[in-house]
């Protein structure tokens, strides 16, 4: 798989001037990590499940989370788990190829071998399990259960936890939350893929929920928890994990208070000025501003909960032009020694040691999602990848 794998090649090779690499579930935890993109969810009771991962794969999804809990009604999960035992074998039966990344997301830590094995030998398309509500002392189990689950199946299955507590909201206990859940995920750091945010959850726990014309980071008790789990997670050191996005919950918007938060000049110029209209109807204004956000805020991928939240969120993950050639120069061996440089782009100032981090997690970045050619920017990707 690959990101823009759906759209024609010559359409790839016009947009990028570097394509997103290829890359399989067996590929390296670190690829896959910056590869996830937007990770879409999806009830693990839907009766045709099988065909509809397929479809969205064909839309260019190359991650999925099939939900076992929150999604679904208390009563459903043992409907939910036989579905998945179904549909994992409809998909082994067309022999899985082309398949996105598929994780489960279960309730409780004894489904997560109980499952492996039910799956028999179709939990060879599975990648790993989503733990909800993790935090040291619930987190340990799960990630017990992994470690068993892949000694059983002799697959190798990652974790992502959920940090979505309201440990993790007070500010009272946040730091001693946030303490015990790194020393959880250090122990099995091998098996963390990414660690996910839980910002609904974060609401709830005071009664909030943020408008479509306003971001997470608009939220100031969200944003500051978003800032503690990037401080202490998700550190650029080779201590950190990759984090990513929390879920933007709108399609629609029926009315708005504010003015919509994109410019029309960069559809002008790309003559797409019925896209800009499309997503402003569909709220996308509002993604297209919080994936910014997110990027700028250390977070990279993002939780989804419906197809149209996919596409934006991989046009705005591709590497510009001047990032790359700006990374690609403080990168050079002989800058190893630091320096101070002027950006090929002769508008900005790159400082070799200070931007070295940022340098390299564009590069990662670039590998995955590719480079943008000169003259190509996000509305160039956004058309092109809008199924026809």
């Amino acid at each position: 798989m690959r990101h823009f794998g759906h759209i024609a090649p010559e359409v790839r090779r016009r947009l990028f001037h570097q394509e997103p690499c290829e890359f399989t579930a067996d590929s390296p935890a670190r690829l896959l990590s910056a590869a996830l993109g937007a990770t879409l969810y999806s009830p693990a009771t839907r009766p045709r499940l099988a065909d509809d991962i397929v479809k969205q794969a064909g839309n260019g999804v190359v991650s999925m989370v099939l939900c076992l809990e929150d999604s679904i009604d208390d009563a459903d999960v043992v409907e939910g788990e036989e579905n998945l035992v179904r549909q994992f074998a409809d998909l082994a039966a067309r022999d899985g190829a082309g398949l996105p990344l598929l994780f489960i997301r279960v309730r409780a830590p004894e489904q997560i071998p109980d499952l492996a094995r039910r799956l028999g030998p179709a939990v060879r398309l599975l990648s790993g399990f989503v733990m909800p509500k993790f935090t040291e002392e619930r987190g340990i189990p799960f990630l017990e259960a992994l470690a068993t689950a892949e000694t059983q199946t002799g697959r190798r299955l990652f974790a992502m936890p959920v940090l979505e507590t309201p440990e993790l909201l007070y500010l009272e206990s946040r730091v001693e939350a946030l303490e015990g859940i790194f020393r959880a995920v250090d122990k099995y750091r091998d098996r963390v893929l990414a660690l996910r945010l839980g910002v609904t959850d974060f609401c709830s726990s005071y009664g909030l929920r943020r408008a479509p014309d306003m971001t997470a980071y608009d939220v100031q008790i969200v944003a500051s928890v978003i800032a503690d789990v990037v401080n202490m997670l998700g550190r650029a050191d080779g201590t950190g994990f990759t984090v990513t996005g929390p879920v933007w919950e709108y399609f629609r918007v029926p009315e708005r208070m504010f003015k919509p938060m994109l410019r029309h000049s960069p559809f002008l110029e790309g003559q797409a000025v019925g896209l800009r209209e499309r997503l402003i109807e569909h709220a996308m204004d509002g993604l297209l501003r919080e994936i910014s956000l997110d990027q700028a805020n250390g977070l990279l991928g993002k939780t989804c909960i419906h197809p149209s939240h996919v596409l934006p969120v991989h046009a705005l993950s591709v590497v510009s032009h001047e990032e790359f050639s700006d990374a690609a120069d403080i990168l050079r061996p002989e800058r190893g020694g630091g320096g101070v440089l002027r950006s090929a782009y002769t508008n900005k100032m790159n400082e070799v040691k200070p931007h070295r981090a940022w340098a390299e997690r564009t590069m990662l970045r670039a590998e995955v999602f590719g480079v943008a050619n000169e003259d190509v920017g996000f509305v160039e990707l956004l058309a092109a990848g809008i199924p026809g």
